[in-house]
């Protein structure tokens, strides 16, 4: 979570987006950072605590961007983190677990440590509305990109940081059904993003 005062935004950072390459190409424009367990506050904290903070302290009400990921392929990044060196031997390690049961676990009424994730959709909504000003399909860098250089006055170098090591990860078709109808608020909203040419402008 980063605020930007002279920008007028926040940024709501959703995990396994590609965060940790845009916030620290981001970060020496912040005003505030937010880091370790609040990196990744939600839309809806950041809406009812730190919003009604910069507007009664610093009259700031600064527009929210977030970058979301293809469903299938935000939990496909979570299972190759999951199963890297680093996890081996915690219960969040996928290490032994093909995807599909991963996908499985993670779209069951009790999921299990390796398959608590929580979501994309309640990242950034709260009661189905949604708390974003923009939102960018993580698919589509290049407006993410030209946004980030329209608002910044210039080009920001985002590199590649964090990437989740390699790893098979095919899914069922019957596991893939059953995690859109889980789903499917999430995926119906990255279909608008897609649908607005990977930049969707909502009223929040």
């Amino acid at each position: 979570m980063l605020v930007f005062s002279a920008q007028s935004l926040a940024f709501i950072a959703v995990p396994k987006t590609g965060t940790t390459a845009v916030e620290l190409a981001l970060r020496p424009h912040a005003d505030i950072i937010f880091t370790k367990h609040r990196k990744h506050m939600t839309a809806q904290k950041f809406h009812n605590r730190v919003a009604p903070f910069l507007a009664k302290n610093f009259d700031l009400r600064p527009d929210r961007m977030a970058v979301l990921r293809d469903p299938e392929e935000q939990i496909r990044s979570w299972y190759r983190y999951r199963k890297g060196a680093r996890q081996k031997g915690s219960s969040k390690s996928t290490f032994e677990l093909s995807f599909d049961a991963f996908v499985r676990d993670v779209i069951s009424d009790d999921p299990p440590p390796h398959a608590g994730i929580g979501s994309q959709w309640n990242m950034v909504t709260s009661k189905g509305s949604v708390l974003v000003h923009h939102l960018f399909a993580y698919e589509r860098q290049p407006v993410f990109r030209d946004f980030l250089d329209d608002r910044f006055g210039g080009p920001v170098d985002i590199k590649a940081r964090n990437v989740s090591p390699p790893a098979e990860a095919p899914l069922d078709e019957a596991t893939a059904k059953a995690l859109r109808r889980k789903r499917a608020k999430e995926f119906d909203l990255y279909a608008r993003i897609l649908d607005a040419g990977g930049h969707l402008v909502t009223d929040v």
